[in-house]
This record gives structure tokens, C-alpha cells and sequence, in this order.
């Protein structure tokens, strides 16, 4: 089976643990507004590779996943290809690499990958899927289901909050998310990351001839960002930084 891959490379730590091989995939089932990536939202495009390349590939790289790295599959949306995701996962897995995907968990069959996964990173953009669906595109109702059936299988889910003002950054909001995850079996075994809204990508809308619609409104202070964490923390969650 084929990956379609936009983008590919070296990172550490802030795509899982360690120093890892992280794979960009090809197109997206949401439309963020703020999204640092849209070369990477049309399925369209991309570079079609063999998983089986992919594992060659990642074999050759071994002696540098230092620090309990190992391979990444990110986005565009990993689960728009989850077949041909989950082979490079098997193939990952049965050769000792450890394996990590970032999601935003909406697709109904995600819970497949999980044995296949080592490290789990999940986006939350909102705490209310109808909010959600008004500025991305789509609900999130399954994110949430996904996210609670992956503590069920065991796993260790790193939850990224993009914080947006006038989205999802008022201390309203931080108590709402503080609420929500606490309200599922096994909330101590997450932890929460938060990341303030930038303009990362704003070029690369201009390069791809796509509207950037974001203004100054979305950028929170960093007061902002230490009053969302001492809420989540308070209330008991763990929040980490990468």
C-alpha cells in the first residue's frame, strides 16, 4: 500500500518523545482557520511512497531515535489513509521502532490503530462539538468518544488544546474543558498541552493561494495561557510542555 506524504523529517520531542522521523500526511477532514499546514488539507497532491519504503527507510534511521524517539504519522489528518497508516504502523511495530500518530480523532474507525500505537496525541479544539463544527467544518463528538475509549485500551493520550481567542481561550472555556475531561474513567492518565494561536502558517496560505481569515482577535496573552493551566491543574489535570 501507498502513503500519500506532503512533508517529512527530523524532530524532537514535540511530535512524541525523543528524537523521531515524523511524516507529514496528505489531506485534512477539517478546516481550521488557523491551521499551520494547508498545503497539507487537499487530498489532492503529496508524494505516494510504499509503506514498505517507509520502513526501509525508517530501519535506516534507527541509530538516530535517541531518547526513546522513533516515527511519527502527523498531518494533514493521519486517519484519511488509516489503511495504509496501520500497515506502516504493523510494519513499525514488529521491528521495535516505537510508534506515535497526532489525530484529531474524528474518524469512526481511529480505535483500530491502538494496538499499533505507542504514543497517542490528540487534538480537543473545543469542549462543545457544535462550536466546534461552526469553525472547523465538522463536530467532534467522536473525537471525544475516541478519546475516552483509548484511556479504556490503556493508553497515555497527550491532549493539545490550540488556544484561539474568540474560540476557545476565556476561562469560561478553560473550566468547561476541565469539566469535560474529568468526566471520563481514567482522566489521570491524560495530559493536556496548550497552544496559543500563531501565525506559523500564514504564508503558506499565500503560497497555496488560500484566504487566511485569522486576525489579531485570535492571538491570547500569556496571562491568558497561565490562567487556562492553573484552572486545568487545579482541578487536577496534568499539563506539560513540549
Amino acid at each position: 500500500m501507498k502513503l500519500s506524504i506532503f512533508q517529512k523529517g527530523f524532530n524532537y520531542s514535540q511530535d512524541g518523545p525523543g528524537n523521531r522521523l515524523v511524516y507529514h500526511l496528505q489531506g485534512c477532514n477539517l478546516r481550521c482557520p488557523w491551521c499551520s499546514n494547508p498545503e497539507g488539507l487537499s487530498a489532492a497532491g503529496g508524494t505516494p511512497y510504499e509503506t514498505a519504503v517507509l520502513y526501509q527507510e525508517a530501519l535506516q534511521c534507527r541509530p538516530m531515535f535517541f531518547d526513546g524517539g522513533g516515527v511519527t504519522l502527523t498531518g494533514g489528518e493521519v486517519t484519511l489513509q488509516l489503511e495504509a497508516a496501520g500497515e506502516l504502523l504493523t510494519f513499525l511495530q514488529q521491528g521495535g521502532i516505537h510508534t506515535a500518530i497526532e489525530t484529531n480523532g474524528i474518524h469512526p474507525q481511529l480505535p483500530k490503530l491502538y494496538p499499533l500505537i505507542d504514543h497517542l496525541i490528540m487534538d480537543c479544539k473545543h469542549h462543545d462539538p457544535n462550536q466546534h463544527r461552526q469553525v472547523t467544518g465538522a463536530s467532534n463528538q467522536l473525537t471525544m468518544t475516541n478519546l475516552k475509549l483509548a484511556l479504556e485500551a490503556g493508553l497515555y493520550p497527550a491532549v493539545r488544546i490550540p488556544l484561539i481567542g474568540g474560540f476557545n481561550a476565556s476561562e469560561w472555556d478553560a473550566w468547561q474543558f476541565a469539566a469535560l475531561f474529568r468526566s471520563w474513567p481514567g482522566w489521570e492518565q491524560m495530559t493536556i498541552e496548550l497552544l496559543p494561536y500563531h501565525e506559523y502558517g500564514k504564508q503558506k496560505y499565500e503560497a497555496c493561494n488560500l484566504p487566511y481569515s485569522m486576525t489579531d482577535a485570535a492571538h491570547v496573552s500569556s496571562q491568558t495561557v497561565r490562567t487556562f493551566q492553573r484552572i486545568l491543574t487545579d482541578a487536577g489535570l496534568t499539563v506539560i510542555h513540549t
